[in-house]
């Protein structure tokens, strides 16, 4: 089997540089009409150059189609100026990955509130002013393939990250909401944790595993999640070439009965709560009513 992207149109989001330039390069190779976008700043979010301009080239020299833009995923309007223009040229937006994305890391104490609110600007209300701007398109096309990109410090946690981490686990509660809304017009949803060395990451990497985790070794998984047989509400984590699936997950838990209902009575049933025997991968956020319902039948 052979992914190929001919006829489509995608859209990549802070790629020029680093994953998102890598996600590009291989699209367009594959057969896809690729916009680059990317304000161009510092990893901090600070400053703009013509970054995006530099991969079309790169692009266009290796045969491939492409065009540029400059516009800031914080800025709802530059993204419907940005799909559109998309559209007129070639007809379609079929692929969106929203890759782009800032650094303003301090632990929690020193971290200034305005340094919180730019991240989670970026990454989280930037993800979905581009995922907005292109969303009718998809559903009138009935084709949609969007890639959010969430990190392990969103899934797990990072000391210092805390506005990355809470944008980042948004992301993927993003995902899962769009997964469902999309699926009637074969829009299909997933979130890529990337680990890879690229300018946001250099000075975290000892050289020798910034050698092994180039963008290069996460395209593949990114690309397949954005692939006409990709599946859809994944939450996949890739690096260095290693693959693996990410899930929410809920235990069976216990119904306390009315007299147990205290502070003390969940505290008593701690163990049972926490028992992962039996757990599963809820699908919808009504799962968690249809758990507490079995509980309270296994009450008699």
């Amino acid at each position: 089997m052979t992914i190929k992207f001919d006829g489509r149109v995608a859209i990549v989001t802070g790629a020029g540089g680093g994953l998102g330039r890598a996600y590009a390069l291989e699209l367009a190779r594959r057969g896809a009409k690729v916009v680059v976008n990317d304000l161009g700043g510092a990893r901090d979010g600070t400053g703009h150059s013509d970054a995006a301009l530099a991969v079309v080239e790169e692009i266009r020299a290796a045969g491939g189609t492409a065009m540029s833009n400059g516009g800031s995923v914080t800025e709802y309007e530059q993204m419907v100026e940005m799909v559109a223009r998309a559209k007129e040229e070639w007809g379609g937006v079929h692929v969106l990955i929203n890759n782009a994305g800032i650094l303003r890391d301090k632990s929690f104490a020193k971290m200034e509130p305005a340094d919180f609110d730019l991240v989670v600007k970026v990454h989280l209300l930037g993800s979905a002013n581009v995922t907005k701007a292109a969303w009718d398109i998809m559903r009138e096309q009935a084709y949609g393939r969007i890639l959010m990109t969430a990190s392990s410090t969103g899934l797990y946690g990072n000391f210092g990250q805390a506005n990355y981490g809470a944008a980042k686990l948004g992301l993927a509660g993003l995902t899962k909401t769009l997964h469902l809304e999309g699926a009637k017009y074969n829009i299909r949803c997933n979130t890529i944790a990337p680990v890879a060395g690229t300018r946001m990451t250099e000075d975290i990497f000892p050289p020798e595993l910034f050698e092994k985790f180039t963008p290069e070794n996460v395209v593949p998984a990114a690309l397949y999640l954005v692939s006409e047989d990709a599946p859809t509400n994944m939450m996949v984590g890739a690096g260095a070439g290693a693959f693996h699936a990410a899930y929410v997950t809920m235990t069976p838990g216990v119904a306390l009965p009315e007299g147990e209902r205290t502070p003390e009575g969940v505290a008593a049933a701690w163990e049972k709560i926490i028992d992962r025997n039996g757990e599963i991968v809820p699908q919808s956020g009504a799962e968690q009513s249809m758990g507490v319902m079995r509980a309270l039948q296994a009450l008699g």
